[in-house]
């Protein structure tokens, strides 16, 4: 599963460190710090994490059990068109 926080919109609630704290953390007041490669046995608490951003700034490839990597994304997406 591959994370990607938009930290232009990330304004710092920290929603997401407080639900996934083994994969967010704040550094100081307004600086977040992740793991982008999150382990599997985060997936529900990550999913939760992702619902909570206010700004919504955390997409998380793989989140829905379909795989993650490039790979996952554009079938997903196509998918999603029909």
């Amino acid at each position: 599963m591959r994370l990607v926080v938009d930290l232009n919109k990330c304004q710092g609630y920290a929603q997401c460190a407080f639900l996934a704290p083994d994969v967010f953390a704040m550094h100081g007041e307004e600086s977040l710090v992740y793991n982008p490669h999150a382990p599997e046995e985060q997936r529900e608490r990550l999913a939760r994490a992702v619902a909570a951003c206010p700004v919504q700034a955390i997409t998380a490839d793989g989140l829905d059990g379909s795989g993650s990597g490039p790979e996952a994304g554009p079938a997903r997406e196509a998918s999603d068109a029909r």
